[in-house]
């Protein structure tokens, strides 16, 4: 266990350490590509894909020869993954590491863009066996790149997940685990020396599903929160929107408590899973949507973190494709924004930082479900059309989709407009257990639906019922539900101290707290100036 540390000085000094000169590309995100499918798509149909999206960075998972022979030319930026299961080998051998970097990356250069190669994923934490040979590894592959003179194009780093790190919430308080300082102190200063940067798996679902409740789905999703349960680090005060950013912080900070305070942050991964089995409730094309679109917004925003302002952070979205053989629960397979066979499962544009359901056509349908209560339908639909401020026009007599008459078809038709308007800003599909998402395009005749392929509308206008950005909210009789994925109240005692005193002002902070294991604490702050 790390020693316990002043809870306000040091992070004090972290923040200002964390205002000197770093090096960084800025801010991108790019994609992950796995090849653990029982049938792949063609690398030109995945190249298609990459630059019909306008994606400019990948990380392959595999250094897959067809698709590096794909990239040829495209400009896109290439990181290249070393697999575990090539780790023990090159991590043993400098032979061995030059012969991987002839066969995988100086063949293909200076036509394919490789710009980096990423050591193993996770191997302190998945295969902690292998830990004494993952550095020797890293340098042995710069040693190689260095001697064909590609060791200023190709960067060498090591994606580690959020485990490495001791009690990563609040992040001014962070630290890597001690039980890994030995393997990562070498590791650290071979990234500040060769400026690369440190690879971080960030993955803010697994975040919250070992949580257990303590922290709201909201704040996974980037959500807006409302005031009495913002997310503040209370030693900085900093306030956190997004459990994303809090990861990064994590790992910003931890850096700096072992006195490595200037190297920057790639997100290697990041994402969530669209499908899951039992047990896996949070696990929905929802979810997915609303986290990846968010996550979109907000990295290309380019304004860094609470603890690095500024400090854009390059996001590899975790994955392109569906891996269907991979093991594990049925999520593990399903967090890609495509099926092998390269039909999309929710429309997401990644290089362009916007939602393609605007205008290509989205694969997600908000319907009125077939076995739902007519009197709860009838609700929705008049709460859609009225407060949630849904386009209900061509759903009234005369207009193109008032046939069907019927309530189910009339619903549907307002349902899809709501949601295809909110989703991105936390609006769900649900309506007291009414509506369900479809990927099949209700549209019919002259009835065009809003975000169909024949459609000339565009969604995302403004809302009366996301309440100004926040998740949406139904009637007085309906209230908002995401499927049965309530908490339990997060406030277990509640306190009052000052905080923090100024030359400007005194900050009075009412503090609601949940207590975490370790002894540790979760606090939701509320300050005001006196």
């Amino acid at each position: 266990m790390p020693p316990e540390m002043p809870p306000a000085v040091l992070p004090l000094l972290l923040s200002f350490i964390f205002l000197l000169p770093m090096v960084s590309e800025g801010a991108f995100v790019g994609v992950n590509i796995g090849m653990a499918m029982a049938d792949r798509p063609k690398a030109e149909e995945v190249v298609r894909i990459l630059q019909d999206q306008e994606i400019t960075h990948v990380r392959l998972l595999d250094p897959d020869r067809e698709l590096l022979k794909a990239l040829a030319g495209t400009g896109i930026q290439v990181m290249l993954g070393l697999p575990n299961n090539e780790l023990l080998r090159v991590g043993q051998s400098r032979a061995a590491a030059a012969d991987w970097v002839k066969r995988n990356v100086a063949s293909y250069l200076p036509a394919t863009n490789i710009t980096s190669i990423a050591v193993g994923s996770e191997v302190l934490t998945v295969i902690p066996n292998a830990a004494l040979v993952l550095f020797p590894a890293m340098r042995f592959l710069h040693s190689a790149l260095l001697a064909s003179n590609l060791d200023s194009q190709v960067k060498v780093s090591t994606p580690q997940s959020m485990d490495i790190i001791f009690q990563p919430f609040p992040p001014s308080a962070a630290t890597f685990n001690s039980s890994w300082l030995p393997i990562l102190f070498p590791i650290l200063r071979f990234l500040q020396n060769t400026r690369s940067f440190f690879m971080l798996n960030a993955h803010p679902y697994y975040g919250y599903v070992k949580a257990g409740g303590i922290f709201p789905l909201d704040y996974a999703l980037f959500r807006p929160l409302p005031s009495v349960k913002q997310i503040v680090d209370p030693n900085t005060l900093s306030h956190y929107n997004g459990m994303f950013d809090a990861m990064v912080d994590a790992a910003f900070y931890s850096m700096a408590a072992a006195n490595f305070s200037t190297i920057p942050i790639v997100v290697t991964e990041t994402g969530w899973p669209w499908q899951g089995g039992t047990g896996e409730p949070d696990a929905t094309v929802e979810n997915a949507l609303t986290y990846n679109a968010n996550l979109i917004r907000r990295v290309i925003n380019d304004t860094g973190t609470s603890g690095r302002p500024g400090a854009g952070i390059g996001t590899y979205i975790y994955e392109m494709f569906d891996e269907d053989m991979k093991a594990g629960p049925v999520s593990a397979r399903s967090w890609g924004v495509y099926f092998p066979n390269g039909t999309a499962i929710y429309s997401l544009a990644i290089g362009t930082g916007v939602t393609t359901n605007t205008t290509s056509g989205p694969v997600v349908f908000c319907v009125a479900r077939p076995d739902a209560d007519p009197v709860a339908l009838k609700m929705g639909l008049d709460w859609a059309c009225g407060p949630g401020s849904a386009n209900c026009t061509a759903i009234q007599q005369g207009q193109p989709c008032f046939l069907p008459d019927t309530l189910a078809s009339h619903a549907s038709y307002a349902y899809s407009d709501y949601y295809r308007k909110t989703v991105t800003a936390g609006g769900t599909c649900d309506f007291n257990g009414t509506a369900t998402l479809s990927y099949s395009d209700p549209s019919h005749g002259s009835c065009v639906y809003v975000g169909s392929s024949g459609s000339t509308a565009t969604p995302g206008g403004s809302s009366g019922g996301t309440g100004g950005g926040g998740t949406a909210m139904g009637p007085t009789a309906m209230p908002p539900s995401s499927g049965g994925n309530s908490r339990s109240p997060l406030v277990s005692h509640f306190c009052i101290s000052t905080l923090w005193t100024s030359i400007w002002a005194l900050l009075l902070v009412s503090v609601a707290c949940r207590p975490l294991p370790l002894g540790t604490q979760f606090c939701l702050v509320r300050a005001s100036v006196i």
